[in-house]
């Protein structure tokens, strides 16, 4: 019987490591949201909210150009936030524009 009972302990502790394991893998495959004030997003004019674009430094910018509506946008539609491709797949707001902005065929 005491070997049943240290079988049945092993196959728990093994579930139990494996699972948290499997937590944490999806935690880390999360990615993170661009920071506006982050280098990058700072050179390309990223704004979470396209009506706060720099009209100055970006003059062919529009309001209806939105992550949403860009060719590197891969959110789906209605989501707030999607991985952009020119951000190398981090989050970006979906009302959000950078200069980068292509129209999605």
């Amino acid at each position: 019987m005491k070997a049943t009972n240290r079988r049945v302990f092993m196959l728990q502790v093994a579930a139990g490591t494996s699972a948290a394991a499997a937590g944490q893998v999806l935690a880390q495959s999360t990615p993170a949201k661009v920071d506006p004030k982050d280098p990058q997003a700072m050179a390309l004019g990223y704004v979470d909210d396209t009506t706060q674009a720099d009209a100055k430094k970006f003059p062919k910018h529009s309001n209806d150009q939105k992550c949403a509506n860009c060719q590197v946008y891969s959110g789906k539609a209605g989501d707030k936030t999607g991985p952009c491709a020119v951000f190398g797949g981090k989050l970006v707001s979906s009302g959000g524009w950078c200069s980068a902005w292509v129209k999605k065929a």
